[in-house]
Parts: C-alpha cells; structure tokens; sequence
C-alpha cells in the first residue's frame, strides 16, 4: 500500500525542513515501512527538494515534486524540467491537479505533455483526475477513464509508457469537509484499475484515492485503492503517522 504527502503552498520553507524532520522520524522507527508492506513519498514545496531527498532517500522514503515543465531545458522562465528533478534524486512528479487547471490554465493536452516529460525522464507521474461534480458513479468513472487516457495520449504514441500513479481526487472533494462516498470511490477506482491493467506497458501502476482524505478512510473503502494521497491531513505529522499506521494493520491481515 502506498501513501502520499502534497504540501501545496501552505508551509513556508523552515515550516517545511522542520516538518520533513518529522516525516524523517516517524519514518525511521515505522514498523510498515521498515518491513516494506506501506511505501510513502511526499511533494514538498521546489525550493526544499535537495533537503527531501538528503533526508529522506536514505529511509526509502519517495521525494516528488508538485509539477514539471513540458520540455527538458531551453527559454522557459521560472520553469523547472523533468530532466532537473531527476538529476536531484526526485522520483515522482504530480501532473494535472484541479489546481493547475483552474488556476494556471492547464488543459488535456498541457497534462498529456507533462505525463509525457515524466515518463521521459524517468519519473512516476502521479496522474491527479477527477469529475467536476457529484454524478452517478458510473458516469463519474467513464470521466476519469477518459482523463487518464488523454494523459498517456503523448507518451503511447512515442513508445514510453511506463507504471504510473493515478490520483483519483474528484474534484468536489477537495478541501471539502469529508471525502467522497466510500461506495462511490469503489466504483471510479475499480473502473481506473481496469484501464491500467488493460494496457500491458502501464501493469503495475496503483491507484489511489485523494481529496478530503484522512485517517479511517482506508478502512472504509476496504481495498478499492492502492493508497492515500493526502493534503491537509499530513501537513501535521501525528495525521500522517495514523495513517500510515492504518495501512500497516491493513497489509498484515
């Protein structure tokens, strides 16, 4: 089972080294990440990425970034390239969240590139999609299948599709007060797994559950999801450690 940590912008930069001190120690002395039954990476703010991977690389615990450019280098100002994150020890990198979409414009073709660069430079893409609105489950999944393969669109074509991560975060759900229906999320995920597993280059890929996420919800949902990705639930570490601990008691029963 796999958990994930998306810090946003909501810590500054000494919030952010102190709180991957915390990331540090819970994951030092966990019993599901020592035995490898639970993996976790985390997505901290650019400027903290070398500090992430220098201590947290060595617990085996994942370091992303929260976005990347569609190109490896050239006259992008204020950018940041797949090609650099790999050279700083990243392995993940979040593409197509509601956030980039509704704030900075990001379209399918813009998501379709960046899962692309990923996959170029050897990252995990953590694919984030979701529908707009609550909807009649089935139709909420065809939405997502539909995201997800407009995402792999750029990278079938040129041969490089690899294992992903698929966030599934319905748009409504995020920064709600509760997270989506525990039968409703079973049935967008079921649809998603299937897509991957219809697709031989993409077996292995997982799919997790995100918005509004938090401790519980794992056990709710009885397996329909790989994992966590969570927001404002791991911004404290002592929320990030219940749930690590939940998908610990998970994997051994």
């Amino acid at each position: 089972m796999i958990v994930g940590a998306g810090l946003k912008m909501y810590l500054g930069h000494w919030e952010t080294l102190d709180w991957l001190g915390e990331v540090a120690r819970v994951a030092e002395g966990h019993p599901g990440l020592r035995r490898g039954s639970v993996e976790l990476f985390v997505l901290p703010s650019f400027p903290t990425l070398v500090h992430a991977v220098r201590t947290l690389s060595r617990l085996g615990v994942g370091v992303g970034a929260q976005d990347l450019f569609w190109e490896d280098a050239g006259p992008y100002t204020g950018e940041v390239s797949g090609a650099e994150l790999a050279e700083l020890g990243c392995s993940f990198v979040e593409v197509g969240h509601l956030e980039r979409r509704t704030y900075f414009g990001e379209t399918d073709d813009t998501v379709s590139a960046k899962t692309a660069a990923a996959f170029r430079n050897r990252l995990t893409p953590i694919i984030c999609v979701g529908e707009s609105s609550p909807r009649a489950p089935d139709d909420a999944a065809e939405e997502c299948v539909r995201q997800l393969d407009n995402a792999f669109r750029q990278s079938r074509r040129a041969g490089r599709l690899s294992s992903a991560l698929v966030a599934y975060e319905p748009h409504w759900a995020i920064g709600a007060a509760a997270a989506a229906d525990p039968g409703y999320i079973r049935t967008v995920c079921a649809a998603l797994k299937s897509a991957l597993q219809a697709d031989e280059a993409l077996r292995g890929s997982r799919v997790m559950y995100g918005g509004s996420a938090g401790p519980g919800l794992l056990t709710e949902i009885s397996g329909a999801a790989d994992g966590l990705f969570l927001g404002r639930a791991s911004h404290d570490p002592v929320g990030l450690e219940a749930v690590l601990d939940e998908a610990t008691a998970l994997t051994t029963h």
